[in-house]
């Protein structure tokens, strides 16, 4: 009688780095695992809570069979149209901006506008704060967002207790920094998490626009409690969009303000009565913002006319 060794079962981990293909998982011992994921159809993203077995593959120890279910994902639309997970299992988004390069603002919203759709908490962490902010254009953008009741944090690394105030930030949550490329994510990761030796590149003077130095995100837990993703630097940002009614839910100032509008279907663009548009023009909107949501609702409006209509 021949006896067949057993098989091993599966065990929960979770993904801290993703590479295609493969995945490094850490296990409930804290041990990093590198596996193959099972099958061409299954795929996993930074955070993500897996199952995963044992085995010898190419290169790695185990193999990931499950992805279990996300509480909370950020998303991006691709080149090709398709939505595309960024991280998951998260609690929060930091929106990383600076001097330099010149703060994006628009990028900034769509940001923080996924973290609404998506139920995230979000934070703006201004970093590089040691530097001079040509004609005040990033503490004007900060001022609008802290009106906005988003917490802002200011962070350098050239400062004592550089990230102090953004580390008491992240306790407890499980965060991402995104933003720009040459912003210094991973120069605020370097001082958040004692010894990660995360790639920094200095950000290409002739042009201000930063190189990526992270080329995949990768998980961290932090001394004092809490999980910090760093993610690739981006040149731009698209949040998969909801309906056109519900855009403005994206924009808290809007959405608050809506209430007030004449038509109960108003999408302020020109109707007559908008509230928004005349919060606008109060000041109590930036009309910034107002312009930055007229730009997403344009793609969502477009997404709608190109959605195939289902025939009843």
């Amino acid at each position: 009688m021949t006896t067949r060794p057993p098989v091993a079962s599966a065990r929960p981990g979770r993904v801290v780095v993703s590479h295609g293909r493969d995945a490094v998982v850490l296990d409930d011992s804290g041990n990093r695992v590198h596996c193959r994921l099972q099958g061409r159809r299954l795929a996993v993203v930074c955070g993500d809570r897996v199952r995963w077995t044992p085995a010898q593959t190419e290169g790695g120890t185990g193999i990931i069979g499950e992805v279990l279910p996300r509480s909370t994902e950020l998303v991006r639309i691709n080149l090709r149209g398709e939505r595309e997970a960024v991280a998951a299992n998260l609690t929060q988004l930091v929106a990383v901006v600076a001097p330099v390069p010149a703060p994006d603002f628009g990028l900034c919203d769509r940001y923080l506008a996924a973290a609404e759709w998506a139920g995230l908490k979000a934070c703006i962490a201004a970093n590089k704060s040691d530097l001079p902010d040509a004609e005040g254009l990033l503490d004007a953008g900060l001022d609008d967002f802290a009106r906005l009741g988003y917490p802002v944090v200011r962070a350098s690394k050239r400062a004592p207790d550089g990230a102090a105030a953004l580390a008491l930030r992240l306790a407890g949550e499980t965060s991402v920094l995104v933003g720009q490329s040459g912003v210094g994510k991973s120069s605020l990761t370097n001082l958040l998490v004692p010894g990660v030796a995360a790639a920094v590149a200095e950000v290409t003077r002739a042009s201000e626009s930063g190189r990526h130095t992270t080329t995949t995100s990768s998980l961290y837990r932090l001394p004092a409690g809490g999980e910090l993703i760093d993610s690739p630097g981006v040149r731009d940002f698209a949040p998969p969009l909801p309906e056109p009614r519900d855009v403005g839910g994206g924009y808290r100032e809007i959405a608050a303000a809506a209430g007030g509008c004449r038509f109960r279907d108003c999408l302020h663009h020109h109707e007559p009565g908008c509230a928004v548009a005349a919060a606008a023009e109060a000041g109590t909107i930036a009309p910034r913002r107002l312009a930055s949501y007229r730009q997403l609702l344009a793609l969502a409006e477009e997404m709608a006319r190109r959605a195939p209509r289902v025939r009843r």
